[in-house]
């Protein structure tokens, strides 16, 4: 993929911790963002090099080339039902949710048809991506593209970082993702629920398992309620590990029949 030298003005909806974590990189390879939420952010924006503005429509009056929605899953689609749409018309919109089938939906439901739509999912954070991008996963769908540089221009900036760069359709996304991304959060805080903790005698394998425990309990409840409430491949998902649960624990309960009866 060619990065362009074009440089994007870059709108972002949602200035909290993750949009802040964009922006950096952003600025950093010579793209302007305006920034906007519900909090006040402008210390931080000026720390980055960016603008913030307090109302989204202060922030189209910017003339962004790219509006990028920073929001929580469950909050989208009211903070797009609030954003002044018609604005829309001619930017490219980009979400960077966790779940793909559903802001998909969203996005072509409730934006003008002139407004291109990318759906993308970058597979890091501020910690993991903290020091670099480099082999880091950035999952897209270009769902409806008129101005074909200008989105080039903006996967760029995820391809000079040297994300892994994957293409696939946002159902396909899900499809991987309930089987991956929201068996791992479930495991993690039922395994959490157990109040487990470390020992003298720790195996690697224990290790792990507590690492999982760290890793997705330091994501909100509200991102976990998400991957569940609007991926509906989760509670297929989630029934299943059910249903391999009760079959591990009759096969565990056989065998101990049957040692018994052995003795017997």
């Amino acid at each position: 993929m060619n990065s362009s030298t074009r440089i994007l003005k870059i709108g972002i909806v949602g200035f909290g911790n993750f949009g802040q974590f964009l922006a950096k990189t952003f600025v950093k390879q010579g793209h302007q963002v305006i920034g906007t939420s519900r909090s006040n952010y402008e210390t931080e924006a000026k720390a980055i090099g960016a603008l913030y503005v307090p109302e989204a429509t202060d922030m189209m009056g910017e003339e962004p080339d790219v509006v990028l929605f920073c929001t929580s899953i469950t909050s989208t689609r009211s903070v797009i039902e609030a954003f002044p749409i018609d604005a829309l018309r001619g930017k490219l919109v980009v979400d960077v949710l966790s779940v793909k089938a559903y802001p998909k939906k969203l996005l072509l439901e409730l934006l003008p048809p002139e407004a291109d739509v990318l759906c993308t999912h970058p597979m890091f954070g501020p910690e993991s991506g903290r020091y670099s991008w480099k082999g880091l996963p950035f999952v897209y769908e270009q769902v409806r593209i008129s101005d074909g540089a200008r989105c080039e221009t903006f996967l760029g900036i995820f391809s000079s970082a040297l994300c892994t760069m994957i293409p696939m359709s946002c159902e396909l996304h899900d499809s991987y993702a309930a089987s991956s991304q929201f068996i791992t959060h479930t495991t993690g805080r039922m395994l959490a629920k157990l109040n487990l903790i470390s020992t003298p005698i720790n195996t690697k394998g224990y290790e792990s398992l507590l690492g999982v425990v760290e890793t997705t309990c330091k994501d909100s409840f509200d991102l976990y309620y998400g991957l569940y409430k609007y991926n509906p491949n989760a509670k297929l998902e989630l029934e299943k590990l059910e249903q391999a649960l009760q079959a591990l624990r009759k096969e565990l309960e056989t065998r101990e029949a049957l040692d018994g009866w052995k003795k017997d």
